[in-house]
């Protein structure tokens, strides 16, 4: 029988080691594949998501393709996306897609560009897209700045054909 209070038994047994073993459900520890093949000393596919055990801190994929809740590459895809062409709820990089987008160029819902811009909130060094835009030249809730227009056209040709409405 043991003490109710401190576990200890009452037989005089002695007590078992103070150590207490927690076991971290595998499910929790999440996954993590590294191909074999490798460009400039990164893999050219890596894929980590979930808690590293030795650390305990989140995995981090880093690889020319990158896939994780925390992303890193050439191309890389994430909850939090670094590098070139990068996806995810907080994107940041040369072509930035996501939630938050920063980036040469960024779309997403709240879009910060060295370039060019477009989302919710677009925010751009040269044009800006967007419901509330800020720019030199913008398409926004307020209007449609020509010059933005003009670039646009010259960028993407068919547009005026798929948007007759842009010609105003």
């Amino acid at each position: 029988m043991k003490c109710r209070y401190c576990g200890e038994f009452l037989d005089g047994r002695p007590r078992a080691s103070g150590a207490i073993n927690l076991q971290i459900p595998t499910a929790f520890l999440g996954y993590e594949y590294k191909s074999k093949t490798t460009l400039l000393g990164l893999p050219l596919i890596h894929i980590a998501q979930g808690i590293n055990p030795a650390t305990g801190r989140p995995r981090v994929a880093k690889g020319i393709i990158a896939i994780g809740n925390v992303a890193i590459g050439v191309i890389a895809l994430g909850g939090v996306a670094l590098g070139g062409l990068t996806f995810g709820g907080c994107s940041i990089g040369v072509l930035a897609l996501g939630g938050l987008a920063l980036g040469g160029v960024a779309m997403g819902g709240a879009a910060i560009a060295i370039y060019f811009a477009v989302g919710g909130l677009a925010v751009a060094g040269k044009i800006a897209i967007g419901g509330l835009a800020i720019a030199p030249h913008v398409i926004g809730s307020g209007g449609a700045d020509p010059e933005a227009v003009r670039q646009l056209k010259e960028w993407f040709p068919a547009l005026p054909k798929i948007l007759p409405q842009v010609e105003r």
